[in-house]
């Protein structure tokens, strides 16, 4: 398979807007599908614990080893080709992106149907290497296809891409929960407690992913390909920008998870809205629905769109639309808070001048003050503080993943496993919060954890973001 250049590539994306439309359309669409799938299939984590808790007979503890085999993937996955990359050379630069695409498709569609047997089996331990071998798939997939995604078009329009695709991973975590549950729980009756109801599921998920491998393959998508001597070095630490990138995404992801997995306890509190644990879900899933909105504004907002007016008709079509959702779902109260919210967001959009870096800074400046308030506010103020923070994370994953990988050159896809395995600060920072609210018997004042984190990515936007010529 001939590959292009880096310098090649660089030069095809940086043509005319409409050039590079008619040249990569097709190829983004084709890409976006792998983000939605692998945020469905993360999601249905939350499906399988009590599916298994259930079946297995599991304390809590036990049957958190799901997201423990699940994120250890990233983690493990990551650092080993990080390893193999200084001692053999890069591998996805050797092999090309889409190569490395339809490998990280191949051995997530395997382990899906390892579910089959550790089914049959009826072996918890079984389920885990299955969920290892599922999730080491999308570490691959991670590290192949942000960066593919990054590169394919024009370098200013990388973090609108890369935002508009998580905003489709984001969609995938949406409706896991309501197919995944009705699949898994709702395909046998209630009387049955065995794992056979996650056969079927997992080996659908599997046909899809093979299906899309198959896509993949076929696909007219660039083959990016680097023709550069490819040295086994760890050359991509070298670049102080993607160092600091790399704690940012550690910080970024555990705080986010931090604020998510406190939110329900938080909504019950007396002091904030006594709410019972069904009723905080549903407004859980403002948090999460926030994130999913924002990326999509995010995308706009930092495209290489250069007509104002046309950026902000789009924006304004997406509010209402999701205003009418929020009417029907919610009722007009909580429409027109969102609608505020939203509102809010833009603001703070343009604050940001749609300059990815500034927009980062000014995001998590806005996160910082809002965690303040739910750190020290009460009632419906706190509570709807700590529900706008979702709006404000929606830029932040892809924005800080795109500025840490720009200039790396050969170094990018070794830049890339690093940042993936940064991934792992979903599973410290929320067991720090836990444990300052434990000890202090203080949830609120647990949130000043995610806010130190949140700092840091404010540092990162106004300034440690900026590509500089020395070594680290």
């Amino acid at each position: 398979m001939a590959g292009a250049t880096h310098t090649d590539v660089n030069t095809a994306t940086k043509g005319p807007n409409n050039a590079v439309t008619q040249n990569y359309k097709g190829p983004l669409i084709t890409v976006t599908m792998l983000f939605f799938m692998w945020g469905f299939i993360t999601c249905l984590n939350d499906i399988l614990i009590p599916k298994l808790q259930q079946v297995f007979t599991l304390d809590l503890f036990q049957a958190m080893l799901i997201q423990t085999a699940f994120f250890g993937a990233y983690f493990i996955i990551s650092l080993l080709y990080f390893l193999l990359s200084i001692s053999k050379g890069d591998p996805i630069r050797k092999i090309g992106y889409k190569n490395g695409i339809i490998i990280g498709l191949v051995v997530a569609a395997l382990g899906c149907v390892l579910f089959y047997p550790a089914a049959s089996l009826h072996s918890y331990g079984f389920f885990l290497g299955a969920l290892f071998v599922l999730a080491s798939g999308i570490t691959v997939l991670q590290i192949a296809a942000n960066p593919y995604v990054a590169i394919l078009g024009p370098p200013e329009g990388a973090a609108s891409r890369l935002n508009m695709t998580q905003a489709l991973n984001s969609l995938g975590t949406t409706v896991a929960p309501i197919i995944g549950g009705y699949l898994i729980f709702g395909a046998v009756s209630a009387t049955d407690t065995g794992a056979d109801s996650v056969k079927m599921p997992y080996l659908g998920l599997a046909a899809a992913l093979l299906a899309i491998a198959f896509l993949i393959k076929i696909a007219n998508l660039p083959s990016i390909q680097s023709e550069d001597e490819i040295k086994p070095d760890a050359g991509a630490l070298r670049y102080r920008h993607l160092v600091l990138g790399i704690i940012c995404i550690f910080a970024y992801v555990g705080g986010e998870v931090a604020i998510g997995s406190a939110l329900i306890n938080f909504f019950r509190l007396p002091e904030i809205a006594g709410l019972e644990e069904a009723e905080a879900g549903h407004f859980l899933a403002f948090y999460w629905g926030g994130a999913m909105v924002g990326r999509f504004f995010g995308a706009v907002a930092l495209s290489g769109m250069t007509n104002a007016n046309r950026k902000y008709m789009i924006i304004a079509g997406i509010a209402a639309v999701v205003f009418v959702l929020l009417y029907f779902a919610y009722g007009m109260n909580e429409a027109l808070i969102g609608l505020g919210l939203i509102a809010l967001n833009f603001a703070v959009l343009m604050l940001g001048r749609f300059i990815p870096s500034r927009t980062l800074g000014v995001f998590a400046a806005t996160v910082v003050v809002l965690l303040l308030i739910t750190s020290f506010a009460t009632g419906a103020v706190a509570m709807w503080s700590a529900i706008a923070i979702g709006l404000f994370n929606s830029i932040m994953f892809p924005t800080i993943f795109t500025l840490a990988i720009k200039g790396l050159g050969v170094h990018t896809s070794q830049g890339s496993s690093l940042l993936v395995m940064a991934i792992v600060g979903g599973a410290i920072i929320p067991p720090l919060q836990g444990y300052v609210a434990d000890v202090t018997g203080n949830l609120q004042l647990s949130f000043l954890v995610p806010l130190v984190c949140y700092l840091y990515i404010m540092y990162y936007g106004f300034a440690g973001s900026k590509v500089r010529d020395e070594a680290v």
